[in-house]
């Protein structure tokens, strides 16, 4: 920071106006600034730390970690070993203080036989076409009777969005999701269904029950399963019962009574949704006609419109006409570059900089 202020004020700005707009006092620059000969920082915080008094010496923590390493306490934590020791008469440091000489050796780790357990983010999955990648969740219906609720089984194109099937039951099971999913391939199998399918869903009972994978393996459908209690790896599925659950005729203050009843109103939101909802994340076209491939003629009919009133009245427009190209390639959990917290601070104080000079 204090560099990028020393360019700043070589390029003209002034000292109050830079250090207002990072948030620090012109003081404090003053401060960092100075340095004693030899070149060290003459900032107090920036001074070397006396030791405590009652701190442990090397040779106590050479001690503590000789103890802790012992075969017997290999696999334990300090939670565990501070007991034993107590038993045997022993003590030789809190549990905190364990856990920080450990991590101060690069020792507080996994210790035991099994394996450190591991959450990677999914890989991403990508839809060129209708058909190649579906995601499906389950979601609760409330009914008239409190704490008794439907289960709505609802599986989605990645590509277009469309709802290629669903069902509502009065249970959850591995052998009502597999019934759901062998409907779906059969209805769809009319269109066209990509050899290598993949079928993307969270880590649910249903969802990897042996009945489930066991109907999948049959179809020749590839499972894929998003990280567990991490909603936002299966993300299209949850956005969709979001619209479903807060449409304005969803039955908030009269939930369902039958069975029946339930299924009724989900059949309707389905034709509302495929046939007439307007979907914004594909250039507001319904995701019945992106899956049939009308969607490529409509937008360019929207287009040729647009160029046309722009032609008639360019006075009125400032630059190009709405972008109506449409949608390709549809990614599902994609790589997201990762930037360190320095980093971002360092480019907002540059762009901040630029700004005032």
């Amino acid at each position: 920071m204090t560099r990028l202020i020393e360019e700043a004020r070589k390029e003209g700005a002034r000292l109050s106006e830079v250090c207002a707009l990072l948030e620090v006092s012109p003081r404090t620059f003053q401060r960092h600034g100075k340095k004693k000969e030899g070149g060290e920082d003459g900032r107090k915080g920036a001074q070397a730390k006396r030791a405590p008094a009652n701190g442990l010496t090397c040779e106590e923590e050479e001690m503590i970690l000789s103890t802790v390493n012992q075969p017997r306490f290999a696999s334990l934590s300090p939670a565990q070993i501070v007991p034993i020791l107590a038993d045997e008469g022993t003590y030789l440091a809190s549990e905190s203080t364990l856990y920080r000489i450990l991590r101060k050796r690069g020792q507080l780790a996994h210790r035991g036989r099994s394996k450190t357990p591991t959450h990677k983010r999914p890989a991403p999955l990508e839809a060129t076409a209708p058909n190649q990648v579906w995601t499906w969740d389950i979601t609760y219906l409330s009914t008239t009777v409190k704490g008794h609720f439907f289960y709505l089984y609802l599986i989605l194109d990645l590509y277009s969005r469309k709802i290629v099937g669903w069902e509502v039951y009065a249970e959850e099971s591995a052998a009502h999701a597999a019934e759901t999913i062998r409907k779906t391939v059969l209805r769809e199998s009319k269109r066209g269904i990509s050899p290598k399918i993949i079928l993307h869903s969270d880590n649910g009972a249903p969802m990897k029950g042996a009945t489930m994978l066991g109907m999948l393996q049959m179809l020749g459908i590839r499972p894929s399963f998003g990280r567990p209690s991490v909603s936002n790896d299966n993300a299209y599925s949850e956005s969709l019962f979001k619209t479903l659950k807060y449409r304005p005729d969803y039955p908030v203050e009269k939930p369902f009574d039958t069975l029946e009843e339930a299924r009724k109103w989900v059949s309707s939101f389905t034709g509302w949704y495929n046939e007439e909802h307007r979907h914004s994340a594909i250039k507001f076209v319904t995701p019945s006609q992106r899956h049939r491939g009308e969607d490529l003629e409509i937008l360019g009919q929207r287009d040729r419109i647009y160029q046309e009133a722009q032609k008639q009245n360019p006075q009125r427009w400032s630059g190009k006409t709405r972008n109506w190209t449409p949608i390709g390639k549809v990614t599902l959990n994609p790589h997201q570059k990762t930037v360190s917290n320095d980093q971002k601070l360092k480019e907002e104080d540059s762009t901040k900089i630029r700004r005032i000079a």
